[in-house]
């Protein structure tokens, strides 16, 4: 009988320190830049981000100019998009990070960050999209990147919120709620 309730102590106690453990947020990683140089994703802190997945050669590569009228408008506004270039679907994305830069600015005036080009999902699942898709990382929900311009949205203390279709606007009713209310 001791040995049960020793069990069942010990069990609600290993539950207890896990339930309490601080699970990981966004602002746990680093990621590079589009020019190479690494950036702590804790100086976000405080802002609502969207995350974007986002390829140059993509039917939904217009959805720039809606992210790009989107930043302007909220920027002030403790918020921000942070964009991740992927090949992950249909090779869309075949630029360097710098030729990715130079495309998002000539074409669509991005002026948001850009990351470097990473992989959204498959084995080499980059570490911030492991986070993003899993919920024993995020401790939300499981997602799976199903196209480019997938859409996570983070909270004010880097926890997941949601995710957002590929196909809807990036001005949609429901973002801009988001964006804009607490």
């Amino acid at each position: 009988m001791k040995n049960i309730i020793f069990s069942v102590l010990l069990v609600f106690n290993i539950y207890s320190m896990a339930q309490t453990q601080e699970r990981k947020t966004f602002y746990d990683f680093n990621v590079l830049q589009s020019d190479g140089k690494e950036i702590n994703l804790s100086s976000f802190k405080g802002k609502k981000i969207l995350v974007v997945n986002v390829a140059s050669l993509c039917g939904l590569t217009p959805q720039y100019e809606q992210l790009q009228e989107l930043y302007e408008k909220y920027k002030h506004q403790n918020f921000t998009i942070i964009a991740f270039p992927a090949n992950n679907f249909g090779a869309q994305e075949p630029g360097s990070n710098e030729e990715i830069a130079l495309f998002c600015s000539k074409n669509y005036g991005v002026t948001f960050p850009v990351m470097a080009k990473i992989s959204v999902k498959g084995q080499d699942i980059h570490p911030v999209y492991q986070w993003l898709t899993q919920k024993t990382e995020n401790g939300i929900f499981d997602s799976e990147v199903k196209w480019n311009f997938q859409k996570y949205l983070i909270n004010e203390n880097g926890h997941l919120f949601e995710v957002i279709s590929p196909t809807e606007n990036p001005l949609s009713d429901k973002i801009i709620f988001w964006i804009e209310n607490k």
